[in-house]
């Protein structure tokens, strides 16, 4: 594939979420469009999402990191997205579903590192040393294509459905988290609507993120310093609608809260 071709695909991509509309897969369109272009099109992407939106990067979150889902899109692996500044919801409030195409929210466990990640094999100790602490978050995903169905180039290409994401006030250093067997209860309007353990990503979020830092270093990138990064989905992503309020209780350190409605 010519540059001109990846960079139309990012073009399109932009398009698509700014004016909150689908697109159709189109990684099968393509024979030679592989990982590699996929991730080089999620970087021209946040190249003008920078540039356009004028915002900048505040790190990076993992997507597929539990079997199911591997098994769900036929994949062996995770991928990666990044996330920017302008991404970013408070915690506690209420927020406008406007701009999102099919949004779904998940919890996940965020890191915040006070240093930098870099090498070519990077461990789950290292990432738990590097971490300054960690604390609930949710994401909402969306993506751009319709009905939600996209191949797994597809959603790398899209930033790996990137959308928003909220960080709970409750800090924990990573040491004093059990990284598999913390429990987590999620509910939307009350209901429980899923239970697991953080052990659900990956067998430990640790090692997700690892996988994720070793995978950057091959493109030349790095986590940094003051970066936050969400470790994956601990349950399944439920939908959102307008007036639903979600939670998700984390043993040992607190409960994350969003509610979403439509307007400003």
């Amino acid at each position: 594939m010519k540059t001109a071709s990846l960079e139309h695909i990012a073009e399109d991509l932009f398009q698509a979420e700014k004016n909150v509309r689908t697109l159709p897969q189109f990684a099968p369109n393509f024979p030679d469009f592989d990982e590699d272009k996929a991730y080089d099109v999620q970087e021209l992407l946040i190249e003008k999402k920078c540039r356009e939106e004028e915002t900048t990067v505040s790190g990076w979150k993992l997507g597929l990191t539990s079997k199911a889902k591997q098994q769900m899109m036929g994949v062996h692996e995770p991928s990666y997205g990044v996330l920017l500044k302008n991404m970013s919801l408070d915690e506690g409030r209420t927020h406008a579903i406007d701009g999102f195409i099919h949004g779904k929210l998940e919890p996940e466990l965020a890191f915040v590192f006070k240093e930098d990640v870099r090498g070519d094999y990077i461990t789950a100790a290292q990432i738990i040393k590097a971490t300054a602490y960690v604390l609930p978050a949710f994401e909402v995903i969306d993506s751009r294509f319709e009905a939600f169905k996209f191949t797994l180039l597809d959603a790398v290409a899209d930033n790996s459905s990137s959308c928003r994401y909220i960080l709970g006030n409750q800090i924990l250093p990573p040491e004093a988290v059990d990284m598999r067997l913390t429990g987590i209860v999620f509910r939307k309007n009350g209901e429980v609507v899923a239970t697991s353990t953080l052990a659900a990503v990956m067998g430990n979020p640790a090692s997700a993120i690892a996988w994720m830092a070793n995978k950057i270093a091959k493109r030349g990138q790095f986590i940094q310093k003051g970066q936050v990064v969400l470790s994956g989905a601990i349950t399944q992503a439920i939908h959102i609608e307008p007036g639903d309020h979600f939670s998700a209780s984390f043993d040992g350190f607190g409960t994350i809260n969003a509610s979403f409605k439509t307007g400003e």
